[in-house]
């Protein structure tokens, strides 16, 4: 699809039938959407592949992809196809199906070794929620220990393990759960310059929480191989190893959180296929299913057979892996697999990289760029010495003029977080890149950086 750019303007002004579509909704909405929705007010009709199209007739590059939901893009037709005929016959019920069990088949053959048993949800905190209990189930320990930085969810059980102030106000927060300094290289809460060494000063430091902060009952370590919410930020090599070495160490189970990272997003498999490590337990979502609510936990059978997780009805969920879900994710799967979109992830990724790093040479206010396949971080600054963040207000100027030229980004937040669908085309992603770049070219005078 050729990309058709609105009309360029000083600043970002939604089309007439998106602007009266999201006003009437504002009549009916609680408050607390996502940024992106609330400062486009874009009404959105439809997609194919990697661009979208509203209301207006206006297209949109989509360098976002629902947060990493839409793997498979918008509108395939393998996809649509296979969701029909599974709505037109049962879509609800926990009865076996042929969708669940093909999805199945496939996936065992991807995951890391070991890791063979797997229960649908329809969320990721809920899935989060369940590797939670199924590690207090195999342990017979009660504390869970999670990161700095991390995102796990929002619901009551997950919200202790989030490490930031989202959660402020939100008190008191379930007891038992902990959190422990993450090693983010640019950003190093221990104030080094070297990643191996913040790594270890990290580990330390996580063994001296177990020690000095828990009640000596770990369950799990919980954390995402690349933490998404915080930037998409990559720890350094050897830590998550290390991480599970210490979780072991105390008789708790290892979670890798892949809600983001999962299904080729990072150009492997998982994110824990780059550092080579089986976790105990892995929690899915996002992109297992190509837009549609699934997430799930992946682990072993040994581990599954825990009770009172493995009680009748102790593991499942009223809409977890139910006909229709299935259907979404035996398709999802199949693309991703079918369509080499794990190759695309990585090669294209590579590439956007490189190119991000040049613009990076060009553009003081970029501190910092990062990535892993199609999961890339640009980390906007105003003085790259200080590393002080750009303001919400900078932030939603860059965000704007991007619409202006058709280009969908995170660029309201200071970490401009890039994750399109992995059908991408190296044509549209370049020509994104192209829009980013003049994006911020059109924006530096009014940043006054």
């Amino acid at each position: 699809m050729t990309i058709t750019a609105p009309e360029k303007s000083p600043g970002w002004i939604p089309g007439p039938n998106s602007q009266a579509l999201h006003n009437e909704e504002q009549l009916y909405m609680t408050p607390g959407l996502q940024q992106i929705a609330t400062f486009s007010k874009i009404a959105m009709k439809q997609g194919r592949g990697a661009v979208v199209v509203d209301e207006d007739g206006r297209e949109y590059l989509d360098f976002i992809a629902g947060v990493c939901v839409a793997s498979i893009g918008h509108g395939h037709p393998l996809y649509a196809k296979m969701i029909a005929e599974q709505a037109a016959n049962i879509s609800v019920g926990s009865f076996t199906t042929k969708n669940r069990v093909e999805f199945l088949r496939r996936l065992i053959t991807k995951t890391p070794q070991g890791l063979d048993r797997t229960q649908l949800y329809s969320s990721g905190a809920e899935a989060v929620e369940a590797a939670l209990r199924l590690a207090k189930s195999y342990t017979g320990h009660q504390e869970v220990i999670a990161f700095w930085g991390g995102f796990h969810g929002k619901t009551g059980g997950v919200l202790p393990l989030l490490g930031d102030s989202f959660k402020h106000g939100l008190g008191p927060l379930m007891p038992g759960i902990y959190q422990s300094p993450y090693p983010n290289p640019y950003r190093c809460p221990f104030r080094t310059d070297d990643p191996q060494k913040s790594a270890e000063i990290a580990i330390d430091f996580l063994k001296e929480t177990i020690r000095r902060a828990t009640a000596g009952s770990l369950a799990a370590i919980i954390l995402e191989p690349i933490q998404g919410t915080n930037g998409n930020v990559i720890p350094p090599a050897g830590f998550i190893e290390a991480v599970r070495d210490v979780a072991h160490a105390h008789g708790a189970l290892f979670i890798a959180d892949e809600m983001i990272t999962g299904f080729g997003r990072t150009g492997a498999w998982f994110g824990v296929d780059h550092e080579g490590v089986a976790p105990d337990i892995m929690t899915v979502g996002k992109g297992i299913a190509g837009g549609f609510p699934v997430s799930g936990i992946i682990t072993t059978k040994e581990i599954s057979d825990a009770k009172p997780f493995a009680n009748p009805s102790g593991s499942s969920s009223s809409y977890g892996g139910n006909p229709l879900a299935s259907a979404a994710c035996n398709a999802a799967l199949k693309i991703v697999d079918e369509e080499n979109l794990v190759e695309n992830s990585r090669t294209l990724g590579a590439k956007m990289l490189e190119r991000l790093k040049t613009m990076k040479e060009r553009f003081p206010f970029i501190g910092d760029v990062r990535g892993r396949g199609l999961l890339i971080g640009v980390e906007m600054v105003k003085n790259r010495a200080s590393k002080e963040l750009l303001s919400k207000e900078q932030c939603r100027m860059v965000f704007e003029e991007a619409l202006t030229r058709g280009l969908l980004t995170m660029a309201y937040s200071p970490v401009i977080r890039i994750n399109p669908p992995l059908v991408i085309t190296e044509q549209e992603a370049m020509k994104g890149l192209d829009l980013l770049e003049e994006t911020f070219e059109a924006v530096r005078p009014r940043l006054g950086l």
